[in-house]
């Protein structure tokens, strides 16, 4: 089928006023106003009354979080007190629990206009082995397209580190799985719908040695890396603790700082150091709701845009965003950004570029994120028919502005995977009610 998406309300693509073509899973033509299709078109779908984004792109999430969501013995704790109240529970999940878990969190991305999706999945206590394997067959069913990382974390209690021992792996055997996983599902073409990446969880949780391995590991097989760094004061008094170095010197000291790394967070970067990761071409996701959740700080994206970095967002961790709504966190980031740039700095369209553009390179993948012939077909449709829209005069700025939530039809490589604002064939009632008893359980111990 080749479908012409026909004369949007509005679209963020420039020479698309009277929409796009889509065939074989790509945009084949953009549509200028006054102008009719030159390619053949066996189908029609009238979005006179949608604004067309390109699909968002999650570049930072923990999908098995959701069943902690609003947790009591973590809310108002900064970022190791908080851990440090989560993983005995993260320590008791199950791979029926985690299937439930990662449903919700793709299905709520999808609703929310998100049409690719990474996941940073570190914690395997006994039985959990096969994680990946299972968020890969969720992401299969549900249509999403993925970038799953493997992560991992070595350095527990007994180490000096901050996870306890019963959810870490040795090195051996997490190396070992990375390589099963890359031969076995990394697709490195341009309309791959599952690759993955491996991520080491962060610096007070991994050993220097599985992270110098990790990254030559990669580096051998081609694919990405990914962790988190510089999120907070803590694990930077850490790291000078440990390593007598501060994290991104760990970090380089380890052969990460190149152009096939994207790091979470970023927040605690100073100048010369911003210039060292433009320099190597390395990415930072921006994660504003955990960010403020967290009180972690503030990601410094005008600075990293101005030295040349490409800046992602991503919704991190279900537990502490506790939502996990792409079009959401879009708005906040243009809030937050707004608020420590001002009005002349910020706007939404730069948001939605985080969302998009800036969220693609994260993840090495230039066929995504942008509305233009040649691109896979990967967009978001919204209407402006609910009352929080009512009155708005700029379809676009009103998604951001006026804080759109869900997305009315999703289409992943050309296929619909939302339509009418619900998931085809999938039974929402039936999913929260899983989800619920999972967590229940979870927290029961």
């Amino acid at each position: 089928m080749t479908l012409w998406i026909k004369d949007p309300l509005a679209i963020l693509a420039g020479g698309a006023e009277r929409g796009v073509v889509v065939d074989g899973g790509r945009i084949v033509e953009c549509v200028a106003r006054g102008a009719e299709p030159t390619t053949p078109c066996t189908a029609v779908f009238d979005a006179s009354r949608h604004v067309v984004l390109p699909g968002l792109i999650n570049t930072h999430h923990h999908f098995y979080q959701t069943l902690t969501r609003a947790t009591p013995a973590a809310l108002d704790r900064e970022l190791f007190p908080w851990l440090r109240a989560l993983y005995p529970i993260w320590a008791r999940l199950t791979p029926e629990a985690l299937d439930a878990a990662v449903t919700v969190a793709m299905a709520e991305l999808l609703l929310s206009g998100c049409t690719t999706t990474t996941d940073h999945h570190y914690v395997f206590p006994a039985g959990l082995e096969a994680a990946i394997d299972t968020e890969i067959a969720a992401a299969r069913r549900l249509g999403i397209r993925v970038v799953v990382t493997r992560g991992s974390m070595n350095l527990s209690q007994r180490d000096g580190g901050l996870p306890p021992d019963s959810v870490v792996q040795d090195e051996d055997t997490i190396l070992a799985d990375s390589e099963r996983l890359i031969a076995r599902y990394h697709d490195a073409s341009p309309a791959a719908m599952v690759q993955v990446a491996l991520a080491p969880c962060s610096p007070f949780s991994v050993t220097t040695s599985l992270m110098a391995a990790t990254a030559a590991l990669a580096e051998r097989t081609g694919v990405r890396l990914h962790t988190h760094l510089a999120e907070t004061a803590d694990e930077e008094a850490f790291c000078l603790a440990k390593f007598g170095r501060r994290p991104l010197d760990y970090l380089e000291s380890a052969g990460w700082l190149n152009d096939r790394t994207w790091l979470a967070h970023g927040i605690h970067f100073d100048a010369g150091e911003i210039a060292r990761l433009a320099k190597a071409g390395t990415c930072v996701t921006h994660c504003p709701c955990s960010n403020q959740i967290l009180a972690s700080g503030t990601c410094p994206v005008c600075e990293m845009e101005q030295a040349g970095m490409n800046v992602g967002l991503g919704v991190d961790g279900s537990a502490s965003n506790n939502a996990s709504n792409m079009i959401q966190e879009v708005r906040a980031a243009f809030l937050l950004q707004r608020g420590r740039y001002g009005v002349e700095k910020v706007s939404h369209t730069d948001a939605l570029r985080w969302a998009t553009q800036g969220s693609a390179a994260c993840i090495g993948r230039p066929e995504l994120g942008r509305i233009a012939p040649g691109m896979q077909a990967d967009l978001a449709l919204f209407t402006l028919d609910e009352l929080r829209f009512s009155g708005a005069l700029d379809p676009i700025a009103a998604l951001v502005v006026c804080g759109a939530h869900t997305a009315d039809r999703v289409m992943v490589a050309g296929r619909w995977v939302v339509e009418n604002g619900a998931i085809p064939g999938l039974d929402m009632a039936a999913l929260i009610r899983r989800h619920t008893d999972a967590a229940k359980a979870l927290h029961a111990g």
